[in-house]
């Protein structure tokens, strides 16, 4: 069984903030089951997006899963989510500075 979305986010937060690292929640979703998607920002100023993972590359862990999504710059970053707005409103957006997504995020190469 999954935590949900809100749990998710709450204990992430507060994982980075305990390791020194930077997160805020930039976007409230559905708290039962909205998508997460996490945006990393390194300290060179380098952005990576994280999506769910798709079902085929998720295990049965339960745990969250997350792949990378090619994402150029910031216009990128809107343009990406104004079209998951558009099929799924309910999603969340938690912005993170760190170097180290890996260690906060369980990483799925698709």
């Amino acid at each position: 069984m999954r935590i949900t979305s809100e749990l998710f986010v709450a204990q992430l937060v507060r994982r980075l903030f305990s390791a020194g690292e930077f997160a805020v929640v930039a976007r409230k979703g559905a708290d039962a089951a909205g998508a997460i998607f996490v945006v990393t920002r390194n300290r060179a100023g380098e952005i990576q997006l994280f999506g769910p993972a798709v079902q085929s590359l998720s295990d049965d862990s339960g745990m969250r899963q997350f792949m990378p999504e090619p994402i150029d710059d910031e216009a990128a970053l809107d343009a990406r989510f104004a079209r998951e707005a558009r099929f799924d409103p309910d999603f969340w957006v938690v912005e993170i500075e760190t170097d180290d997504a890996p260690t906060f995020l369980q990483i799925v190469e698709g």
